[in-house]
């Protein structure tokens, strides 16, 4: 049988003292959602004048439209994505939480 040294050993009577009151913080981060939003706006905007250039060729050829609308959706994509996340955190859905969204 292995020695066992019980000075050190954590147990349930030790988590339950009044001295220390365990609070799990789940607010929203503020700078996190905001960049996100931010995101999921300028990359709608920028598809919708992406789209807008290359069907009237305003401010260039064809080509100019698409790359705008490339970029618009790569912009779209993880702004959509985070918003979806802080939104159904926000809701309290099962599953997901506030600390699923990377720090800035």
């Amino acid at each position: 049988m292995a020695y066992v040294d019980q000075s050190f050993s954590i147990t349930d009577d030790d988590l339950m003292m009044d001295d220390f009151s365990y609070t799990i913080h789940n607010r929203p981060p503020i700078k996190e959602i905001a960049l996100a939003v931010s995101l999921l706006v300028f990359g709608i905007l920028v598809i919708v004048a992406g789209v807008f250039m290359s069907l009237y060729k305003v401010g260039g050829d064809h080509a100019h439209g698409v790359f705008f609308a490339i970029l618009g959706s790569v912009l779209f994509i993880p702004g959509f994505y985070y918003t979806r996340i802080a939104y159904y955190a926000y809701k309290g859905y099962q599953g997901f939480s506030f600390s699923n969204i990377p720090p800035v």
